[in-house]
């Protein structure tokens, strides 16, 4: 079986982050995603996709992320239920994400001027550095 989703839009909102009672980020927001057809009158249909997004991923699109961005995001299909306020079940469907990338320029919450900067010497966490001249370089 085989549950995987990818998909391409841009944010209807800020995204929002909150913190379980462990410490654990976790970020929601909403992507508009354009279906492939019009309607009758030319305009064109979208669906409103919620997304879950945890950890330091989650910390990193609360801090980056803004209305209008557009990004692509890799993850699953996830249901649940839950007890609403007035006694009744209800039932959710999002996507939780493994995976964001921004797909645009910051145009939305944090000016370009506050995007991390990484001095070329530094590895991103995860990766290390490979000592050598360009031309050595097996890509």
């Amino acid at each position: 079986m085989m549950n995987k989703t990818i998909l391409i839009g841009r944010l209807t909102k800020d995204p929002e982050i909150r913190y379980l009672t462990s410490g654990t980020a976790v970020t929601t927001f909403t992507l508009a995603v354009s279906r492939n057809y019009t309607n009758q009158q030319g305009d064109r249909q979208a669906d409103f996709i919620p997304i879950v997004v945890w950890r330091n991923l989650a910390e990193t699109c609360a801090k980056f992320l803004g209305k209008g961005r557009m990004v692509a995001v890799f993850g699953r299909i996830q249901t649940r239920s839950y007890e609403g306020k007035d006694g009744q079940k209800r039932y959710a469907t999002e996507v939780v994400a493994d995976e964001v990338q921004f797909l645009d320029s910051s145009s939305g919450k944090q000016a370009q001027s506050t995007q991390p900067h990484i001095a070329e010497d530094e590895p991103l966490e995860g990766f290390r550095v490979i000592e050598g001249e360009e031309d050595e370089l097996p890509f």
